[in-house]
């Protein structure tokens, strides 16, 4: 019930305290649990940056449709998908898995030339969706560390991320802006703290077989 009752606390936080911040030791948290995240085929196609420098924040708070929690927030983190998933990309991730787990090259050929030919096929609109979509998986698993750490945050789509590209200028890192997460504490004074959750009851949300 633990998860369940940090479930119940967390919200997504209207309004943070600019004086509370995140400490080293949580973020670090953050990060494994970003990196531990599932994703397809395990390829990993995500990158985290983590903000915590007040000016550039404030930079990007005017192209976030100026929501405070991009500029009160302890740090700001900005999931990113590469922008290229090609048979380098594949190669380098069967070539990590040899080195950890000893893998043979006999074992990993199959496939490693399946995962090849099916991103060949792929469109670069399909591989962009298919990596936005592993995006959400690592929003998701952080929001769940966030509430069991006891940590506030506020789940973003809202953003220029054009803007957010070149201000961080992520085009030299081969990546791009897909979600924003602010974290921090919840100020004293933010109302929705309160608020009951609205959730459809379990009968209309479950279906067991």
């Amino acid at each position: 019930m633990d998860n369940i009752n940090a479930l119940q606390w967390r919200y997504a936080t209207k309004k943070f305290d600019a004086e509370k911040k995140v400490n080293s030791e949580q973020i670090e948290i953050l990060k494994k649990a970003f990196n531990l995240t599932p994703t397809s085929y395990g390829l990993q196609p995500l990158r985290l940056i983590i903000i915590s420098n007040q000016e550039l924040k404030n930079k990007l708070f005017e192209h976030s449709f100026k929501q405070i929690q991009v500029k009160t927030a302890s740090h700001l983190l900005v999931i990113c998908t590469e922008n290229m998933v090609d048979s380098k990309f594949i190669n380098n991730n069967f070539e990590l898995q040899k080195e950890i787990r000893e893998t043979t090259d006999e074992i990993i050929k199959p496939f490693r030339e399946f995962l090849i030919k099916n991103f060949n096929d792929k469109s670069k609109t399909e591989i962009k969706t298919w990596a936005v979509n592993q995006a959400y998986l690592a929003l998701g698993n952080l929001l769940t560390v966030c509430a069991s750490e006891k940590i506030d945050a506020c789940p973003m789509e809202g953003f220029d991320n054009k803007a957010y590209d070149k201000i961080l200028n992520l085009g030299d890192k081969n990546i791009s802006s897909s979600l924003v997460l602010p974290v921090g504490f919840r100020a004293k004074d933010d109302a929705f703290a309160d608020f009951k959750k609205v959730r459809r009851p379990l009968s209309e949300t479950i279906i067991e077989m």
